[in-house]
């Protein structure tokens, strides 16, 4: 009776609803009381658990600031970090090579083609030729490297002739009978020199010794930062620097000069390898709009040492978001999830002799499997729902940033949690087809079609472009993760691009990539929608095909 007293008349809708009401609670009720499904359930838990461990761990510990270039090293021990020696143009490799140490200055040489082929005198000299020697410095040595000639060490030369029959080692001499020398490497003598034709030798002084204070090797770490915050991309876009382009058949502003080397490691070789004739800069690929980077062109050696916090945390963050995303939820619970609660659905009843009796009811078959695969999916669905919001909560709770919460991560984590729901439906639509078109050996299949999607997984995340893993159910879930991440975090797309441009050790670009399947918008919403409909019609496909199967198969 309604509210007026009137009888509410029996309709097919209100039968249907009954009938989808009773099948969806006994199938839940059905796998709440299977042992296997807490035991599963679980183990989902259990991973969650695990990786919120270790992320927790890793961001207690804070990012220690991180040498990316390497020049707080010192490699040849004499005290003196590289960057320190790259400023007075000293070796590294060499320990009798150190800022003060005193440095080579060239007075002269014989060139390959000069016709003067002799010299004399007491000097420093580079080169090769047959020196007769009035005085030799046997104390100048360096490393093996170094090129010097160490005396100690030097051989009769061999028979025949140099050059045709024998090559000289660089940093060695070798002696002949009358006492004179052959020369290639570096040395102090004082005596007159022959350079072969063809040949080089050159000739100068060392300067005096002097000292000089030693930098601390922390002067050398972080030294080198990106200008940009990863905020807002107008601080890039100086439009006396920037020039419309074309990238590719997009219309994008290429903007030069805004950063700058500020360690001054790439100003001492004027690198110029973004070839835009300005050395030692970072070329900057705005869209059309100026408020998102497609690409970075950095001269070597350009923000190549920033502040790990400044960057490594947002990264590390997101890498994080993501990668649990697509490898725990979609490629693992997704995956594995079905393969244990939805392959019976309609094969167990079957098995245990109770399906003719719940066909014997007013039902038609086609509704009995959606109504078993709403109840599944209800169940699971509850599930992933609850686990994604805590999983959520905590993350930006102990996320980086200066608000207690980030509320930018809830979008993200309530898009992997819808890809996993359509993961779920279109897994256990698909096994439950198996489990009742093949059902002795339909779980072998199914745990074969298992394996597959995990590869897949793993091709697409490596190269989302290829073709092949567009046949698998996974691909589209994972380009679901893509194409959210992108509109909840625009600026996911920089952080990719200075992760590779600045050679940074971060993960972020093997978890996430820039979706594919846009239909040439370059939308993500595109991709968020293609992704949907596919899933939605493999889902619906693969309950047709079940359908279909077991509408006219006799129930034993």
């Amino acid at each position: 009776m309604d509210e007026k007293g009137w009888a509410l008349s029996e309709t097919v809708w209100t039968r249907l609803d009954r009938k989808a009401g009773a099948i969806t609670e006994f199938t839940v009720r059905q796998l709440r009381h299977r042992i296997s499904t807490w035991v599963v359930l679980s183990v989902g838990v259990l991973v969650m658990a695990l990786l919120l461990a270790f992320y927790i761990d890793s961001i207690r510990g804070g990012f220690e600031p991180y040498d990316n270039d390497g020049d707080s090293e010192d490699w040849d021990k004499d005290g003196y970090p590289r960057g320190q020696e790259d400023k007075f143009g000293t070796s590294d490799w060499d320990g009798t090579e150190y800022p003060g140490s005193g440095y080579y200055e060239a007075d002269g040489d014989i060139d390959w083609n000069d016709e003067a082929r002799f010299h004399s005198g007491n000097h420093t000299w580079h080169g090769e030729g047959y020196f007769e020697a009035d005085w030799l410095d046997t104390d100048y040595s360096g490393s093996r490297w170094s090129g010097i000639v160490d005396w100690g060490d030097v051989e009769p030369c061999p028979e025949g002739q140099i050059f045709d029959e024998w090559w000289p080692n660089w940093g060695e001499a070798c002696t002949y009978d009358d006492g004179s020398y052959f020369v290639s490497g570096k040395f102090k003598a004082s005596g007159s020199v022959n350079v072969p034709e063809n040949y080089y030798m050159e000739w100068g002084h060392i300067t005096d010794e002097y000292y000089v204070e030693p930098d601390p090797a922390s002067m050398y770490i972080d030294e080198d930062g990106i200008l940009w915050d990863g905020e807002d991309v107008s601080e890039i876009m100086d439009e006396s620097k920037c020039d419309q382009s074309f990238v590719e058949g997009r219309t994008v502003f290429v903007c030069e000069g805004f950063e700058v080397d500020d360690d001054g490691d790439c100003l001492l070789v004027m690198d110029d390898s973004n070839n835009n004739g300005i050395p030692c800069d970072v070329i900057w690929v705005l869209d059309a709009d100026g408020d998102e980077i497609i690409d970075i062109r950095a001269d070597y050696n350009v923000n190549e040492d920033p502040a790990e916090s400044e960057y490594v945390g947002e990264s590390s963050h997101r890498t994080f978001i993501i990668g649990t995303g697509k490898m725990a939820f979609v490629m693992l619970l997704g995956i594995f999830l079905p393969l244990f609660l939805a392959l019976g659905l309609v094969r167990d009843e079957t098995e245990n002799g109770t399906l003719h009796y719940l066909l014997s009811k007013p039902i038609h078959r086609a509704e009995f499997i959606l109504y078993r695969l709403l109840g599944y999916l209800l169940l699971t669905g509850t599930y992933i729902l609850v686990l994604v919001l805590l999983m959520a909560l905590i993350t930006s709770l102990i996320g980086p940033g200066e608000s207690l919460i980030r509320l930018s991560d809830f979008p993200v984590w309530l898009g992997i949690g819808l890809a996993t729901v359509l993961v779920l439906a279109a897994y256990g639509a698909l096994y439950n087809t198996l489990g009742m078109v093949f059902p002795k050996y339909g779980v072998y299949m199914c745990i074969v079609i298992g394996v597959w999607e995990f590869i897949m997984g793993m091709f697409t995340m490596t190269l989302p472009s290829a073709t092949v893993p567009m046949l698998s159910i996974s691909h589209w879930a994972l380009q679901m993760i893509d194409a959210i991440v992108l509109i909840a975090w625009p600026d996911t797309l920089q952080y990719s691009q200075m992760a590779e441009a600045f050679g940074f050790d971060s993960p972020l670009p093997f978890f996430w990539q820039p979706p594919v399947h846009t239909l040439e918008t370059q939308s993500p919403v595109v991709a968020l929608l293609v992704s949907v409909v596919v899933l939605v019609v493999v889902t619906l496909g693969m309950m047709v095909i079940g359908q279909s199967s077991f509408k006219n198969r006799e129930i034993m």
